[in-house]
Parts: C-alpha cells; structure tokens; sequence
C-alpha cells in the first residue's frame, strides 16, 4: 500500500521527561469537567488519529504544554527530529463579559464557596449559559487548530495529544479551563473575594466615618462620633445601618461574614464548653447498686448495717458521721445492734 507523503513510515522519536497521561488504560480523565472536554475531542476527531493521539499521550511525546488566555500552545515529539508546534485558540471573554460573570458567581454562595475552595461546581456551565457565554466549547468551530505537521487533516493526532493531556491539567487545576477563557486563578478569587465582602457589607445611606465627623440631624457630639440616620459612633465604629445613638438608641442588623471567607473556621469551636459536673449523691446511694445481697447479721440485712459507714465516707475527711437510728452500726466489737425495739437482738448470729 502506498503512503501518503507526509506520513510517518517510523515510530515517534522518544521523549526524554515528557509529559505522560497518568492513565495507561481507558479513558483519560476523571473528573466531570474534563470529561465535557473529552466528550468535544471525541466528536470532531474520528478514526485511527483519535487512537493514535492517546498513544502519543500515554507515551510522554508532549513535550510542553502552556495554557493562556485563548490559547493552548505545545510541543510534540513525532518522528522527524524537529517537535511539532501545536496551537488551540478558543475565544477568550473580555473584561465586560468577566465582569457579568464574577457578579453572577458572587452573588451565589455556593459558587463562591466551591470556587474558593478549588473546586468546579458541576452546574456552573448554567452562570455561564444565563449570560449569553459558554464555558466549554461546543463544537469545533469555535476552535482554532494548528498544527506544524504535514498531515493535512485537522485535528492530527498530535492535537489529539495535547487535547487529552490538556484535560488531565484541567483534572488538576479546574482553573486552567477558566484561565483559557481568559480569567487566571488569582485574579478570579480576588474579585470574588471583593464582590462578596461589598455585598455582605453594604454601606449604609449618609453614613460617615472617622474622628472629626460632622453630627448628624439631633445628634449629641462626641470624639468622632456622628449620631441620627447611619450614624458611626466612636472613633470611625459603626453601629449599624440607620442607627441613632443616646437614650433609647436601636441598633441596625450586624453584617454577618460570607461563608465564602470563612471555610477555615466555619467548624471550629468558637468558645470552650462550660465543664459540667454530675448531680450530687449520697455515697450510700452505691448500695442501692448493689445485686441482693442474703446476708442477715443478727437479725439486721448487710446493706442496712453498712449504710452510716458509707455516709460516712461521704462526708469530710476525718469527720465521720454518728451512727443513729435503729440501723446503726455497731460502736464495738463487742456492740448489740438494737432490735426495732431497743433491746438487744437475740437472734441466731
């Protein structure tokens, strides 16, 4: 069979430190994002380039792989001595779409929560789709492919590469798929950061801050303080939305802190528990524990004559209580208990 001319009658050179799929087998990728990404390369890339694709992937002849705002650019191993040069544009939003988008993941706490926590909220692809914009490309028009090979057909096998470790990354930092979209991680998080912390603490209408602060309408004055409708009292404190300081003085709802900014903390215990203690007993209550116990002396069951000694041992060290009633306990050796009557028991010892 003749081949064609720009085909490579030869296995690929070997890499040395390239970059390797971590999966050997099946499919590559793991999470749900990359598998949306994978799910496009498979729709446009048919035939043996799509297997031979994951071959060169497996095999580590990606030599780099960099990714941009619009744009995926990466060295591949084939087997000429030169790498091949390979690029994949999709369109990166500006600032103004950006701007629609972090309002709209801010506002949601969710969003906000998953994203600063590292993670791709798996309905985010919604945010995007309510304001016109799609997070992942739907099809291979809007991508720009490029490839320094001879093969004429695009997507190649060496694009087919770089799609498949281009999801792994995305398996690893879901912010590189946002990066390519033209928003890096850093910048992202901060706006976020920002955007929340407005919304959580909005400013209150004719508020003023800070020593020197002109009184407000029936206010008293103070250092700094500036009293009536939003007023702010001490050195720059503020009370609360609408506040009105002096007798009678109602403070507005405090700003509670976003979930979003504290993840770190949100199960840590905010104050000691209170150590509590057991009710008191009587120590002679751990006679009432006791299995039945048919052991009568002198006519008297055991527990009722240990009874004063264990409320005895109750009370303060060296203090022991005395013994009274008809169940005390013999004061000798040589002692009678006293019967219901008084008198000495003449009952079997």
């Amino acid at each position: 069979m003749n081949r064609p001319w720009w085909s490579e009658s030869s296995r690929p050179l070997p890499v040395e430190g390239g970059l390797k799929a971590r999966s050997t087998r099946g499919a590559i990728g793991q999470t749900w994002w990359s598998g949306r990404f994978i799910a496009v390369l498979e729709s446009i890339i048919v035939g043996g380039r799509l297997e031979r694709g994951r071959n060169y992937a497996r095999r580590g002849q990606v030599i780099s792989l960099d990714v941009g705002p619009g744009m995926v650019s990466a060295l591949v191993q084939g087997s000429r001595f030169q790498p091949y040069r390979v690029r994949v544009g999709l369109t990166a939003f500006g600032k103004p779409e950006w701007a629609r988008l972090e309002r709209a993941l801010a506002e949601s706490a969710w969003y906000s929560a998953k994203l600063l926590a590292g993670e791709m909220p798996e309905d985010i692809e919604e945010v995007f789709g309510q304001l016109g914009l799609t997070l992942f490309p739907a099809s291979s028009a809007e991508l720009a492919m490029e490839c320094s090979c001879p093969d004429w057909q695009v997507p190649c096998k060496h694009i087919a590469a770089v799609f498949y470790l281009l999801a792994e990354t995305f398996d690893d930092d879901p912010f590189a798929i946002l990066a390519w979209r033209g928003r890096d991680r850093e910048e992202l998080l901060a706006s976020l950061h920002a955007l929340r912390a407005a919304m959580s603490s909005p400013a209150a209408p004719g508020a003023e801050a800070g020593p020197g602060s002109a009184p407000g309408p029936g206010s008293a004055p103070g250092a700094g303080a500036v009293t009536g409708a939003g007023a702010v009292t001490g050195a720059g404190a503020v009370t609360g939305a609408g506040a009105v300081t002096g007798a009678g003085a109602v403070a507005g709802p405090p700003a509670g802190v976003p979930l979003a900014d504290c993840l770190g903390s949100y199960f840590t215990m905010p104050a000691p528990l209170p150590v509590t203690r057991p009710a008191a007993t009587s120590s002679a209550a751990l006679l009432a524990q006791l299995p039945e116990v048919h052991i009568v002396v002198r006519g008297h069951p055991l527990t009722e004559l240990l009874h004063p000694a264990y409320l005895a041992f109750g009370e303060q060290p060296g203090v022991l209580a005395e013994p009274s009633g008809p169940s005390a306990e013999p004061s000798g050796p040589s002692a009678e208990p006293s019967g219901p009557s008084g008198e000495p028991d003449g009952g079997d010892p």
